[in-house]
């Protein structure tokens, strides 16, 4: 499964912060079966964030994940941005996070992260810490390649 880890994080962007969080999601996809062809970092910004998110569905990527911008702050607009592309919600996946989350700290109910399909590219936002990607990754990884697989037309169940 060819995959794209997208980073929004605008101090991680401009270099004031490493990119722990990017690294670790594209560890987990590789160790999940995806093969991560590219990685990128881009500031909390709404228009740049569809327009990469837009960028990997139209390259045929099997999968994008991001990290970052799913909280409350008015800069994070991951969310927000991912809707602009996916023509369909998975609110299943989204709900399984948070609830994994919740398993280790009540903030987990804070994270506004979704998931969806576009095209036939499975997206997926995950929050921004390490810790957090750490936590909710086991609850994604057993579903990414039938995910990928009903997406791309594979109609056996």
């Amino acid at each position: 499964m060819r995959c794209a880890v997208l980073t929004i994080s605008t101090g991680v962007s401009r270099e004031h912060r490493e990119d722990a969080s990017g690294r670790l999601l594209a560890q987990r996809a590789e160790e999940a079966g995806c093969d991560v062809d590219a990685m990128e970092v881009v500031p909390d910004d709404l228009p740049l964030i569809e327009d990469r998110l837009r960028h990997y569905v139209d390259e045929g990527f099997a999968v994008v994940l991001t990290t970052g911008g799913t909280g409350l702050t008015p800069d994070d607009v991951t969310p927000e941005a991912t809707r602009r592309v996916v023509e369909r919600e998975i609110p299943g996946l989204a709900e399984a996070m948070r609830a994994e989350s919740l398993r280790h700290t009540p903030m987990g109910a804070l994270s506004r992260g979704i998931a969806g399909v576009a095209g036939s590219t499975l997206v997926v936002n995950f929050p921004g810490s390490p810790k957090a990607i750490d936590e909710v990754f086991g609850v994604v990884a057993p579903v990414l390649a039938h995910a990928v697989a009903t997406i791309r037309g594979d109609h056996r169940h």
